[in-house]
C-alpha cells in the first residue's frame, strides 16, 4: 500500500533532486573559528613583515625616491639595504668601500647615536669615525614601529575580536579567525543558523561558489593530489576573506605612513611567517590548506623557527639531509629514537606544517636593554660611569614612552652585565617602588651595581657593559597622595566642631540606650584622668536604679574670666571649655566608684560573719581534738562549711 502523501525530505539540506553536497567542515568547526581556537581547521593567521624596515625608515625620513639605492650604516658595516640597492649585489656582509664600488649612487645613512655627554640621541655625520665615544641608538625605528602597530590596530576591529602580536620591531602576527567568522555569517546566511537537529557535528553545506578571485595575491601551488578544478570549501573561503583584510591593512600602512610590507596568510603562525618571505617586496602570499605539503617541501628545515642552530645541526648530522622533503620519509619512531620522544614528535609535526601556537595579543615590552662593546676597551671607573649615564638616558627615554611618568608601567628590577676578558659578571637590584622613577634613581642604582663588580676585583679592562631593566608591572592609577586627605585652616576648624557636636549627640544616645553601668568600665574611665580627656564611650546613665544620684559634694565647674578656659574648684585643674562636661563626669564616676567599693567591703564582712556562725553550729563531736592535732610537714588544713 503506497502513501497518498508526497515524500518530504527530513534533512534541511536535501532537495527533491537529491542531497546537496556537504562540506568536510562542521558547525562545530565554525563555532571554533569564532573563538580563535588553535584546533580549528578553518583558522586563518597572517604575518606582516616590513620590507627592509630600517632602510625604509631612513628613506621616509629623508624624503628620497623609492627607487634610490640606500643602505643603513653602523660604523664600517651595513645593517639594512633597500631593494633597489640589492639589485647591485649588495648584502649586509660587505663593508662601506665595497658597497660604493658596486653601487656608486648609493646613499649611506649612519644610524642615530648617543654621543658621550649628550642627553639625547641624534644623527651625527661623523658618527662612523667615533666608535669609542658614540653608542648606537635604534630609537627612531622603535618609534616608527609603534606608529605602524597603532595603524594596524586602528584598521582591525576592537578587542577581543582583534588579536595582534608584535613579534619584533618589523613584524606582526594577526589572528583573523574571529573577524572572518563574523564576515562569513554576514555573507552566507545559510550557515548563520543553528546546526540541524542541534548536532554540532553536522556538516556545513558547501559554499555556493565554484570560483574565487584572489586578486593580485601570490598563490602557492596545490599539493600533487589536489587540482584547481575542485570546488572550494569553507577553508578556501576563509583564506580569501583573510586576504582581503590583510590587503586593507597593508594599504592603510602604505597610505598613512608610506611604508610597504609583505604578508603571508595560512592556517598557523609557522606557515604564515614562511609565506611572508616567499614573495617580496610589497606582496602577500596565500598558503591554502591544500597547498601546505607542496609549500613546505621547497624549504630547508633549518629555515623553520626553532629548527636552526644546534637542533638543526643535530638533525642534519643524524639523518643526512637539510631538506624538508628529505625528512618527510623518516618515520615517527625513527625520529623519536634519535631525537627523543618530545623533540622527535615536534619535528615530525612541524615539517608537515602543524603548529598550534597562539597569537599572543600582549604586545607590551617585557624588558629594555642598553649596551656597548668597547673597542678599544675602557680601563677606569670614570669611563664606565659616563657610559652608564648614557645607558640610563637611553632606557629612561623608552620608559617615558611606556608611560612611566603617568605610572602606567614601571620596571621592578635593574641588571648590570660586565665583561672583562672572557668572564661575564652580573649584578641585580630592585627598583624602589615607593617613589617616582626618574633618571637619577636609575643612575644611582647602576653606579652602585658597578661598584659591587669593581670591589670583586679584575674589572679592567672592560670589553662590554650592558644595563637592562625588566619585571614590568602595571602601575596604579587614580591614587591620592596623603596631602589630599589633610584639611587646613577654616575647613579644619569647621570639621573639628562637627566632630565634637557628633560626639555629644552620640553620648546622649548611648546614655538613653545603656541598661546599666559596669564597674570595670568606670575604673577604665577613671584611669584615663590625668592623661587624656578625649571622646569617651563610657558614659554614665544616672537614671539607673543601681547608681545613686549626683551627691551634693561633687563640685561644680567654675568659669574663669577667659571665656575658653574653665577651672575645677576641687582639683583644681584648668581645661578647655570643650572638656568641661567630661571632667564633671569624671568626678561623678569617682564618687560612684567610692560608693561601690564601700558596698563591696560591707558585703564581704557580712559574708564572713555568716560563715563563722555556720561553722560553730555544725561542729561534730571530737572535732576539737582533730583541729588540735599537729599537722605534718607539707600538710595544710582544709576549711569546710
Amino acid at each position: 500500500m503506497s502513501s497518498s502523501q508526497p515524500f518530504i525530505p527530513s534533512s534541511p539540506f536535501s532537495s527533491s533532486a537529491g542531497h546537496l553536497r556537504k562540506s568536510k567542515f562542521t558547525f562545530r568547526h565554525l563555532s571554533q573559528l569564532a573563538l580563535s581556537s588553535t584546533a580549528c581547521p578553518l583558522r586563518v593567521i597572517a604575518h606582516i613583515d616590513l620590507d627592509a624596515f630600517y632602510a625604509q625608515c631612513e628613506g621616509v625620513r629623508l624624503g628620497i625616491a623609492e627607487d634610490q639605492p640606500l643602505a643603513v650604516q653602523q660604523w664600517q658595516g651595513l645593517i639594512a639595504i633597500n631593494y633597489p640597492a640589492r639589485k647591485f649585489g649588495l648584502s649586509r656582509f660587505i663593508d662601506i668601500s665595497e658597497a660604493k664600488k658596486l653601487c656608486p649612487s648609493i646613499i649611506l645613512q649612519h644610524v642615530a647615536t648617543w654621543r658621550e655627554g649628550d642627553a639625547k640621541w641624534a644623527y651625527h655625520e661623523d658618527a662612523f669615525a667615533h666608535i669609542a665615544t658614540h653608542k648606537v641608538s635604534l630609537d627612531p625605528y622603535r618609534l616608527e614601529s609603534r606608529r605602524i602597530l597603532a595603524t594596524i590596530k586602528d584598521v582591525l576591529p576592537a578587542a577581543p575580536v582583534q588579536r595582534v602580536e608584535k613579534a619584533s620591531v618589523d613584524e606582526v602576527f594577526l589572528d583573523l579567525s574571529a573577524q572572518i567568522h563574523s564576515i562569513l555569517l554576514e555573507r552566507y546566511p545559510e550557515i548563520s543558523g543553528p546546526a540541524p537537529y542541534d548536532d554540532p557535528t553536522e556538516a556545513l553545506p558547501r559554499p555556493p561558489t565554484t570560483a574565487l578571485n584572489w586578486n593580485t595575491d601570490a598563490l602557492v601551488d596545490l599539493d600533487n593530489d589536489e587540482t584547481e578544478d575542485d570546488d572550494p570549501d569553507w577553508d578556501d573561503i576563509a583564506m580569501l576573506v583573510g586576504s582581503e583584510i590583510v590587503r586593507s591593512v597593508r594599504a592603510a600602512i602604505r597610505e598613512r605612513l608610506k611604508y610597504t610590507c609583505s604578508a603571508g596568510i595560512a592556517r598557523n603562525k609557522m606557515i604564515a611567517k614562511l609565506g611572508s618571505a616567499h614573495k617580496k617586496p610589497n606582496q602577500q602570499t596565500i598558503v591554502r590548506n591544500r597547498a601546505v605539503q607542496q609549500f613546505m617541501g621547497s624549504f630547508k628545515f633549518t629555515k623553520i623557527r626553532n629548527l636552526g642552530g644546534k637542533l638543526g645541526e643535530d638533525v642534519v648530522s643524524k639523518f643526512g639531509t637539510e631538506e624538508v622533503k628529505g625528512l618527510l620519509d623518516v618515520s615517527l619512531p625513527q625520529l623519536k629514537s634519535k631525537l627523543g620522544d618530545d623533540t622527535g614528535s615536534w619535528v615530525y609535526e612541524i615539517i608537515r606544517g602543524e603548529d598550534s601556537s597562539e597569537v599572543n595579543s600582549r604586545t607590551q615590552i617585557k624588558s629594555m636593554l642598553s649596551a656597548k662593546s668597547f673597542r678599544p676597551t675602557i680601563n677606569s671607573h670614570d669611563q664606565a660611569v659616563k657610559w652608564l649615564r648614557i645607558f640610563v638616558a637611553d632606557i629612561f627615554s623608552r620608559l617615558v614612552e611606556e608611560g612611566v611618568l603617568e605610572n602606567k608601567r614601571r620596571p621592578r628590577t635593574i641588571n648590570l652585565h660586565h665583561r672583562q676578558g672572557g668572564q661575564m659578571r652580573s649584578r641585580q637590584a630592585p627598583i624602589p617602588s615607593g617613589r617616582p622613577l626618574d633618571e637619577n634613581v636609575l643612575f644611582e642604582i647602576a653606579k652602585n651595581l658597578l661598584g659591587q663588580i669593581i670591589v670583586d676585583g679584575r674589572a679592567w679592562p672592560c670589553a662590554n657593559l650592558q644595563l637592562s631593566v625588566g619585571g614590568f608591572e602595571e602601575g596604579l592609577t587614580g591614587n591620592r597622595g596623603i596631602g589630599s586627605f589633610l584639611v587646613r585652616g577654616d575647613e579644619a576648624k569647621a570639621m573639628k566642631r562637627d566632630i565634637e557636636d557628633h560626639a555629644l549627640d552620640q553620648g546622649e544616645m548611648r546614655a538613653e540606650k545603656r541598661p546599666k553601668s559596669e564597674h570595670g568600665a568606670i575604673q577604665r574611665f577613671l584611669s584615663r584622668q590625668g592623661t587624656s580627656h578625649g571622646d569617651s564611650d563610657e558614659d554614665i546613665d544616672s537614671a539607673h536604679s543601681d547608681i545613686p544620684s549626683i551627691p551634693s559634694d561633687v563640685p561644680s565647674i567654675a568659669q574663669p574670666a577667659h571665656s575658653d578656659i574653665f577651672t575645677c574648684t576641687i582639683c583644681p585643674e584648668s581645661m578647655p571649655i570643650s572638656r568641661k562636661e567630661e571632667h564633671k563626669d569624671w568626678h561623678f564616676a569617682k564618687s560612684i566608684a567610692a560608693a561601690d567599693n564601700s558596698n563591696v567591703s560591707d558585703q564581704a564582712s557580712t559574708a564572713q560573719e555568716a560563715r563563722l556562725k555556720t561553722t560553730s553550729a555544725t561542729k561534730r563531736p571530737g572535732a576539737s581534738n582533730y583541729n588540735q592535732k599537729k599537722m605534718a610537714k607539707g600538710q595544710s588544713r582544709l576549711a569546710f562549711g
